[in-house]
């Protein structure tokens, strides 16, 4: 019995195919020559956060290290701001803007996903609301008369000064 240590042959590549290798991401931060990530530049930090609220690791956007901490730390005070939400879930009920996936670089496609009421007609929302809630006629009590009582040591202090 003998043992070959031969590697097995591959089949011949066709004609013109070529291997795919993944190009080389680039700090984007380190092109744009940047020394501080900015917390309040949504624009900019919603790139990387994911659909879900998640800040998006080192390997999937091609941040440095030195980046991606500041990078983390805006974000993180954007979210404590309220300026960028927490979760998914806060995005929906706080109606703040998303960026789609597929935007260009340059000019990120946002899209609301609720438009928020003027004042005056959340105003009148509320008051209507209220009023709806409220019962039709309220009941009126009448709390009793009570009549001031002197203290016990009162009258004393009056003999006093008129003796």
């Amino acid at each position: 019995m003998t043992t070959s240590n031969a590697a097995p042959t591959r089949p011949p590549r066709p004609e013109g195919g070529r291997r795919y290798t993944p190009r080389r991401k680039v700090c984007g931060f380190c092109v744009d020559h940047t020394d501080n990530v900015d917390y309040k530049d949504l624009e900019r930090l919603s790139r990387y956060v994911s659909e879900r609220g998640m800040i998006e690791p080192r390997r999937k956007t091609g941040t440095c290290l030195w980046h991606q901490r500041r990078l983390a730390m805006a974000i993180k005070r954007a979210r404590h701001l309220a300026l960028l939400p927490y979760t998914q879930a806060h995005m929906w009920i706080t109606g703040s803007l998303v960026l789609r996936r597929g935007a260009s670089r340059g000019a990120p496609m946002v899209a609301p996903l609720r438009a928020p009421a003027p004042p005056q007609q959340a105003a009148a929302a509320v008051t209507e609301e209220v009023e709806a809630t409220a019962p039709a006629e309220a009941e009126v009590v009448e709390a009793p008369v009570v009549e001031a009582v002197a203290p016990a040591e009162a009258p004393a202090a009056e003999a006093e000064t008129q003796a």
